[in-house]
C-alpha cells in the first residue's frame, strides 16, 4: 500500500496525527474537512509524486533531473498550482513532504529531494486521472478546446473527455435520471436524452454539466486499463530490474537521438503499460441531488473495482458521500460473509450492486482540520466510518440551533 507524509505544506502544518504522519492510501480513500484544510493539496500531492514515481519506472526521466529544485518546484507542483505552497522559517524550508509507493521512496526535506527505489513486489504502472472541481465548466461552455485554460489539470482532463467521446459508440446510460448521453461527432455536440426530451449539455442543468465530464472519463479510462490489463502484467522485482537495466542502456546510447530515446523507451514500457487507474476526483457531489450521489458513487466504485490495483481518492463536503459509502462498505462486509448462498447475494444486489461493494479493509476515511493544519483518520468499526465527523457534527449542530428557536418561540 502506498503512503504520504506532510508537513509544513500550504495548509498543513502538522500533518497526520496518527501512525508516525503516515497517510494510507487504500484503494478507497477519502478526504473530508471544511475550505482551506488541505483537501485538495493532498490529493494534488498524491496525484504529483504516484505520476513522479511511475516516470521514474517507466524511465521517462533519471532520479538526478527530477532533483533538480527547479524542476520539482516550478514543473511538476505547478501542474497543480502548488509550487508556492512551501513553508520556511527564514532562509530555512520547512516543508516535508515523503511518498513510498510500490517502486520508489520520495522525499522532501530541508529543501532537498532524494529518491531510492523500494522493493515491494509488483508494479502495476497506472493510469492516472484527476478530476478537478472545475469540470463543470467543460460542460458549460461551448468550445473549450479554443479557449486558452490556464490550470494544466484541466486541459489534461479535456484532452480525456474528447478521447472519451470519441470512444462513444452509440447513447451511453447515465446512472442519474434515466437519461442517455448521445454524442454527434460531426458537430462535436453532447445531448442529453431523457423520454420526453432532448436538450444539449451545454444547455442542460448544473448537475449535468458536472457528472457528465466525470462519469464519460472515469468509464473510458477504467475501461481502456481493464482492457490493457488482460493482455498486459504487472512487473515483479525481477522483471523491474530487467527493465532498469534495458532503460539505462537506452539513456547512455550516445548514437541515439533524444527523440530516438523516447520512441525505444515507449516500445519498451508498452508491455507493461497502463494496468491500474487511479481516479482522483474533486467534490464528486458537485451539483447533485443526494440521490444522484449515491447513483454516482456506486458507478466510481464499480470503476474502482475493475483491476485489482485500481485506486478511488476523493474529496468531499458532503455527509451523503460518507453514509453512502458506509452502506457500500457494509455491503461488501455482508458479501463477504454470505459467499456462495446464490439467494442472499442476489437480494444484496437488489440493495447495493455487488460491483460496487467495498472490502472494508480497502477503505480509509481522513478528516483535515484548517484551524490548527493537522490531518486525523476517521475511527472505523468493521471499515465503516465513524458518525463522529465534521460532515455529521455539522449537521447536529444544525438541529441544536433549530433547538434553541423552539426554545425562544417557547417562552413567547
Amino acid at each position: 500500500m502506498s503512503k504520504i507524509k506532510v508537513r509544513y505544506f500550504g495548509p498543513i502544518q502538522k500533518g497526520c496525527l496518527e501512525n508516525d504522519g503516515w497517510i494510507e492510501i487504500s484503494k478507497t480513500t477519502i478526504f473530508i474537512g471544511n475550505q482551506g484544510s488541505g483537501k485538495s493539496t493532498i490529493a494534488k500531492l498524491i496525484s504529483t509524486f504516484t505520476w513522479i514515481e511511475k516516470a521514474l519506472v517507466r524511465g521517462d526521466y533519471n532520479q538526478k533531473w527530477f532533483k533538480q529544485k527547479s524542476k520539482f518546484k516550478n514543473q511538476f507542483l505547478s501542474y497543480h498550482r502548488l509550487e508556492k505552497y512551501f513553508s520556511s522559517d527564514g532562509l530555512l524550508d520547512n516543508t516535508e513532504i515523503e511518498y513510498i509507493g510500490d517502486a520508489h521512496h520520495i522525499k522532501y526535506k530541508k529543501g532537498e529531494l532524494s529518491i531510492s527505489e523500494t522493493s515491494n513486489g509488483n508494479y502495476p504502472l497506472p493510469q492516472i486521472m484527476y478530476v478537478p472541481a472545475e469540470r463543470n465548466f467543460i460542460g458549460y461552455v461551448r468550445s473549450p478546446k479554443e479557449l486558452k485554460l490556464s490550470s494544466a489539470s484541466l486541459k489534461e482532463f479535456l484532452t480525456e473527455f474528447d478521447n472519451a467521446k470519441r470512444e462513444m459508440k452509440g447513447a451511453v446510460s447515465l446512472p442519474i435520471n434515466d437519461v442517455d448521453i448521445e454524442y454527434d461527432k460531426l458537430n462535436d455536440i453532447l445531448n442529453i436524452k431523457g423520454k420526453e426530451y432532448k436538450v444539449r449539455l451545454t444547455d442542460a442543468s448544473s448537475g449535468f454539466q458536472s457528472i457528465v465530464p466525470l462519469y464519460l472519463v472515469s468509464s473510458y479510462l477504467s475501461d481502456s486499463v481493464r482492457k490493457h490489463s488482460e493482455s498486459k502484467e504487472t512487473m515483479s522485482t525481477e522483471e523491474m530490474g530487467r527493465f532498469k537495466k534495458g532503460v539505462n542502456e537506452i539513456w547512455s546510447n550516445d548514437n541515439l537521438t533524444d527523440e530516438q530515446k523516447r520512441l525505444a523507451l515507449s516500445e519498451l514500457s508498452a508491455k507493461f503499460n497502463k494496468t491500474s487507474f487511479i481516479n482522483i476526483v474533486e467534490e464528486p457531489e458537485q451539483n447533485l441531488f443526494p440521490t444522484s450521489q449515491w447513483q454516482l458513487l456506486k458507478s466510481l466504485l464499480e470503476f474502482n473495482n475493475l483491476n485489482t490495483g485500481n485506486k478511488l481518492i476523493m474529496t468531499t463536503h458532503s455527509p451523503y458521500i460518507i453514509n453512502y459509502l458506509s452502506i457500500a462498505i457494509q455491503a461488501g462486509y455482508l458479501k463477504n460473509r454470505i459467499n456462495s448462498n446464490d439467494s442472499l447475494l442476489k437480494k444484496l444486489d437488489t440493495i447495493v450492486p455487488l460491483k460496487s461493494t467495498i472490502d472494508p479493509k480497502d477503505v480509509s476515511v481522513y478528516q483535515l482540520d484548517e484551524k490548527n493544519g493537522t490531518i486525523s483518520k476517521l475511527r472505523s468499526y468493521e471499515g465503516i466510518p465513524s458518525d463522529q465527523n465534521f460532515l455529521n457534527e455539522s449537521l447536529a449542530e444544525g438541529n441544536n440551533l433549530f433547538d434553541s428557536l423552539l426554545e425562544i418561540e417557547q417562552e413567547l
